[in-house]
């Protein structure tokens, strides 16, 4: 990685523009984003050759977080050095951040107003085929064999039956690395219950905690909140809806399923990194600083992972150990986003425009592969002409 020497001054500056550029108008998601940027860095300015540039982007699925951001982290590290990791980083969030902000302020201040409403009645059904595509996208790749086919059903079923969802995300971790690499027998059985104890007594440790904890809404809570969101998450964007719903709606009473699909959409919508739903949400429970400390809270574990794992990428994925762990959080990770997609479909599917919205919008993506950005669009526009000529 390149020093940070008087004569990368002008390598920081290249990396802000570029990232300037895409964090205000990457839309379409983290694979879209990740396209733009092979086109960037590698097709056009050659910063990088396409073996590295993929070393990196395996680099991201092995550590929590939002995968383009990170990959813009990655390429800014390669690129400039730590200022080029800080800069790159920064420049592709802050865009987004700042027009998702602008977008909870018009929200908070026009949200009930019947043309705003009706926007977000014809966006809803949308937002729930764009996750269910997502799920399917990363699934295939997911589950990989009766292992993690298994795990993922075992933990869409416990999901339901309300358990820990930090829990689960380890839990399945812990048990596909293990079930991957002992020999069967009773040294296994052993190993597993010794590697999954300790993390489920903590998990459990930590849902009785919430539990008992006041909801009352306060910025270090809030804070706390997204640093530990922003530290365990893997996967997708997408998957952040189970690990918002189980606090935000469920057990703190912060948001509703209504308000949560809102922020989703918006998130969505918008440019750069869909974890900006972090902004949106911050700013509906506590306003400006809300927003801000949501989005820092969220993001900045990135940069640190980022830093972390950087040198050692070369040895990451050839250990089968680090492997089977992350092949068991994947697969937990999509099946809690799977039992979150069926819940805030029942609230978004509500009468038969939602349900012919949804069902074209299935078609229009799975099909058709018309970009998510559009098709967010497009229900937007037919929930405000229905209501214009109803």
């Amino acid at each position: 990685m390149p020093p940070n020497r008087p004569d990368n001054a002008g390598r920081v500056g290249e990396v802000a523009r570029v990232f300037l550029k895409l964090g205000t108008i990457a839309f379409g998601g983290p694979a879209a984003h990740i396209a733009m940027m092979e086109d960037e860095v590698v097709r056009r300015r050659g910063w990088l050759s396409r073996e590295r540039f993929l070393d990196l982007l395996g680099a991201t699925n092995l550590i929590p977080g939002p995968n383009s951001t990170e990959m813009a982290i990655h390429i800014g590290l390669a690129r400039a050095g730590w200022r080029g990791l800080a800069v790159a980083g920064t420049c592709f969030i802050v865009p987004a951040a700042a027009i998702v902000l602008a977008l909870a302020w018009a929200y908070v201040r026009y949200g009930t107003l019947p043309q705003a409403v009706w926007v977000l009645y014809g966006v809803k059904p949308v937002i729930i085929v764009i996750v269910v595509q997502a799920l399917w996208s990363l699934g295939t790749k997911a589950v990989k064999g009766l292992l993690t086919g298994t795990v993922g059903v075992a933990v869409i079923v416990l999901s339901f039956l309300g358990i820990n969802e930090i829990l689960l995300l380890f839990a399945g971790g812990v048990l596909v690395m293990a079930l991957e690499n002992l020999p069967p027998g009773r040294g296994r059985k052993a190993a597993v219950g010794a590697l999954a104890g300790p993390a489920l007594l903590a998990a459990t440790a930590a849902q009785a905690a919430e539990g008992a904890a006041v909801a009352s809404i306060s910025l270090l809570k809030l804070t706390g909140f997204f640093l530990k969101i922003g530290s365990i998450l893997f996967g997708s964007g997408y998957v952040l809806l189970a690990f918002l719903r189980a606090d935000l709606v469920e057990r703190w009473h912060w948001l509703t399923d209504q308000q949560l699909l809102d922020a989703v959409a918006v998130g969505q919508f918008t440019p750069g990194p869909v974890f900006t739903t972090a902004t949106f949400i911050g700013y509906l429970i506590a306003g400006w600083p809300g927003a801000i400390l949501a989005t820092v809270g969220i993001f900045f574990p990135s940069f640190v992972f980022v830093a972390i794992s950087n040198p050692l990428i070369p040895r990451l994925r050839s250990s089968p150990w680090t492997g089977g762990f992350l092949d068991g959080v994947n697969v937990a990770s999509l099946a809690l986003m799977a039992t979150v997609a069926w819940q805030l479909g029942r609230a978004a599917v509500t009468d038969w425009l939602t349900a012919v919205l949804g069902v074209l919008s299935a078609v229009a993506a799975f099909w058709l592969k018309v970009n998510s950005a559009w098709l967010v669009l497009g229900g937007g526009v037919v929930g405000l002409a229905y209501r214009l000529l109803s």
